[in-house]
């Protein structure tokens, strides 16, 4: 029973590197299957309409909220300038130094990265980001890895996401906030020295390839049209992560203090009511994919949680899991390109489903999972020619997104193994 269950989530795994199904609906079907195949009946308790469907579903409410709010927050640093300005001020602080202007943009990605992920984040960093590094001589790949290397710096403080791994490994959020924090220094010394080494690898290049960034001849830019935004308001992006991070408070609330204070720091009265709805139902778009995808997976948990599947596959799964701290990290860190093009150990895919077998199962601590997990979601969210965030800035900067990848695998494999030396350290 267990073989056919991984034969199937094999056959899930190649559907979605085929890209025969989006990757949402390969996870419903997927969890539907397992749930079959672990003899679940149609209806009733631990069925496949009453527990996988129904109460899958909306597990993951708490996280498709959070997912939400930082969106909204996203598009309201966006409208408001405050994103785009803060991109200004550290290329006018730079100037002509491109080793300055790329670590002072790496910084605004990391802020950016710590309120929304995947493609608003390297689109709020990248409009003015990567044209500007472009101009004083950053080569186009290092410019697009530059801002996908500072949004993994902020990832570790990205509250949607501590949301969802709190959720979905039933962890509470402060054990969540807890190893991300040990996280947060690879993240951090590997984008350092990605913008050292890869910035002075090839030299100086002065391009200027990016025509649709220019302003059209006789029309105000952005800038003139809106000015820049206050510097109180620049502090945006970091008033929920101090609420969160500093005063322990909670995500949701966190983020809706976020949201209030960039209204009110840059919109005039009279015209908060329409800049609320605009933004709000302009988050709602961007939102629509990852909360799809949580439906999905929170249908894919529920199914690989029935006890028909945990003991189908807890045999399997134990053989081949290593208990000894040292083989952990040797193990878990070759594995890591399994992350990569929508793998089995990618989190935001079958991986979730994985995670929830190890837990089930008994084979590994919760705690040992987060790890794991967030470990590997520093690969995906920078390296994965097939994210959204990845395929955008390197398209953006007129490269392709395996070359991105080939430049900062390496760094963020480092991050990977740094990840699960603390989770061996800590946890086994």
């Amino acid at each position: 029973m267990g073989v056919v269950i991984l034969l199937v989530m094999a056959a899930g795994v190649a559907a979605m590197l085929t890209r025969k199904l989006p990757t949402a609906f390969a996870l419903v079907i997927l969890a539907v299957v397992i749930a079959f195949v672990a003899g679940a009946p149609l209806t009733g308790k631990n069925s496949v309409i009453d527990t996988v469907l129904q109460e899958g579903a909306p597990a993951l409410a708490a996280t498709m909220i959070a997912i939400v709010l930082g969106s909204w927050l996203g598009k309201l640093l966006e409208e408001t300038g405050v994103a785009a300005t803060l991109v200004r001020k550290i290329v006018e602080f730079g100037g002509d130094r491109p080793v300055v202007v790329a670590l002072g943009v790496l910084a605004v990605s990391a802020l950016v990265g710590t309120v929304t992920g995947s493609a608003p984040a390297a689109m709020l960093a990248g409009l003015i980001g990567i044209p500007a590094m472009i101009a004083v001589g950053i080569p186009k790949v290092t410019a697009a890895g530059t801002i996908l290397m500072g949004i993994a710096v902020g990832i570790p403080f990205e509250l949607p996401l501590w949301q969802f791994f709190s959720t979905a490994l039933e962890l509470p959020v402060p054990t969540v906030r807890g190893f991300m924090v040990k996280l947060f220094p690879f993240a951090l010394v590997a984008a350092v020295l990605y913008v050292f080494i890869e910035s002075r690898r090839r030299g100086v290049e002065h391009t200027w390839s990016l025509k649709s960034v220019q302003d059209k001849p006789g029309s105000p830019s952005r800038r003139q049209r809106l000015g820049d935004a206050p510097w109180y308001a620049l502090l945006t992006p970091a008033v929920p992560l101090i609420l969160a991070l500093g005063f322990e408070l909670a995500i949701i609330p966190s983020l809706l203090a976020g949201v209030l204070y960039a209204l009110v720091t840059t919109t005039r009265p009279r015209e908060m009511n329409k800049r609320l709805l605009r933004t709000l139902y302009g988050g709602f778009e961007v939102a629509a994919p990852p909360i799809a995808l949580f439906i999905a997976i929170g249908i894919l948990l529920a199914a690989v949680k029935l006890p028909g599947a945990v003991e189908a596959l807890e045999p399997l799964v134990k053989a081949v899991s290593p208990q000894n701290p040292v083989l952990f990290v040797g193990v878990f860190t070759l594995l890591v390109p399994l992350c990569l093009y929508r793998g089995p150990l990618n989190v935001f895919g079958l991986g979730a489903g994985i995670a929830g077998v190890l837990i089930s199962a008994g084979i590994y601590p919760a705690a040992v999972v987060l790890g794991m997990a967030t470990s590997y979601n520093q690969v995906f969210g920078v390296a994965d020619p097939t994210s959204t965030q990845t395929v955008w800035a390197a398209q953006y900067a007129g490269v392709s997104p395996q070359q991105v990848m080939v430049r900062t695998l390496p760094y963020v494999w480092g991050v990977a193994l740094g990840g699960l030396c603390v989770t061996a350290a800590t946890y086994l």
